[in-house]
């Protein structure tokens, strides 16, 4: 059994975690901290665990092996290094933290102890990304010229069971969130670098819709020394965002995307229809179609493995229990820290960013 520590519940997927690690017959939440003691306290009641208001104190528990951090982005290299140093393997939220400097503290950290260490970047891990990254591998598109991958939820949009948005006021902080729709729903930008690996320069266009200190939506273009051009783009205020990735190459084209795909696809939900209850109709899901001179002259639908892959938590689990570690997660998610930090100088700057020059760890 795998005795695990949950280190705050300010990210919303902390209560997923502590889900994943009840469903797990192998995880059992045994204490909890929390930087917010209310909160912390209310948590530790709920899953029957010990409440600690002093981190130190819980880190220092011989019954404890494993640590989840969900605690805000802004003190992620104190709470992780402390994890480290106490010998917990540690999974956390994305980022690592919000510059490269703090990400390669850490890393440093957590390779000096040995733990498990794992990001959660759970588009990594499906079917579709591990299939993507073997069609462009392989040479199926040819030498890539284009990439552009889309994510978005209306998470940030006032409705009339939440006049704010279904966001918690403390992810509109950017002192504890450090960033707003880029850094917390960074997806599209760690599939980049899964796909094309850490680019030469980028770029990035921030949006306030809704007035916020921190972004709601945002576009990030990477360049690459192929000349390859890769987009981003993330939202908390669309409506309807389908979970698309296109892929242009030098012999063909790659489209996949998830709640509808076509040549040209239209979703709408009219006030009528929205106040009969009815769902909107989508297109097929699930499609991943490829066009190339190697294949054929047509667009091709490729069928994706069926059946669960295992999620990072699981990955996460696995690897304490072979006593491994995940160092291609772990490069991931550095390449992810460095573009999220490069777009949001390139945003404050209004420049092009040259990743070489982020500053790194002394």
């Amino acid at each position: 059994m795998i005795r695990i520590g949950m280190l705050s519940f300010w990210h919303l997927h902390g209560k997923d975690y502590a889900k994943a690690s009840q469903d797990n017959p192998n995880t059992q939440i045994v204490a909890i901290w929390d930087e917010d003691a209310t909160r912390g306290a209310e948590e530790a009641e709920r899953y029957g665990a010990d409440f600690h208001a002093d981190l130190n104190e819980l880190l220092a528990r011989d019954d404890i092996d494993a640590v989840v951090v969900d605690s805000p982005t802004n003190i992620h290299r104190d709470v992780i290094i402390a994890a480290a140093r106490a010998g917990k393997h540690i999974f956390t939220e994305k980022v690592i933290a919000a510059t490269q400097r703090e990400t390669e503290e850490i890393i440093r950290e957590v390779d000096a102890a040995g733990v498990a260490f794992v990001t959660s970047m759970w588009r990594s891990d499906e079917a579709y990304a591990t299939a993507i990254k073997e069609i462009i591998d392989r040479g199926v598109l040819g030498e890539i010229t284009e990439l552009r991958i889309r994510d978005g939820h209306p998470m940030g949009l006032p409705s009339k069971e939440f006049p704010n948005g279904f966001l918690p006021p403390h992810f509109w902080s950017a002192t504890e969130a450090q960033g707003g729709a880029l850094i917390d729903l960074c997806h599209p930008v760690y599939l980049v670098s899964q796909f094309l690996g850490l680019p030469s320069t980028v770029s990035a266009a921030l949006g306030f819709h809704t007035g916020h200190e921190v972004e709601d939506n945002a576009v990030v273009t990477m360049t690459y020394p192929s000349g390859a051009v890769a987009i981003a783009e993330t939202s908390y205020i669309s409506a309807f965002t389908p979970f698309s990735i296109e892929a242009h190459g030098t012999l063909g084209s790659l489209v996949f995307s998830i709640d509808g795909i076509g040549e040209m696809v239209a979703r709408h939900r009219d006030p009528e229809v929205a106040a009969a209850g009815a769902a909107s109709t989508t297109g097929p899901t699930g499609l991943l179609r490829v066009r190339s001179a190697q294949l054929s002259d047509q667009w091709e639908e490729i069928e994706l493995p069926s059946g669960e892959w295992p999620k990072a938590f699981e990955k996460w689990v696995s690897h304490i229990e072979a006593g491994s570690t995940a160092p291609q997660n772990v490069a991931l998610a550095s390449t992810l820290s460095s573009i999220i930090e490069a777009a949001y100088l390139s945003h404050s700057t209004r420049a092009f960013v040259d990743i070489a020059t982020l500053e790194h760890a002394s």
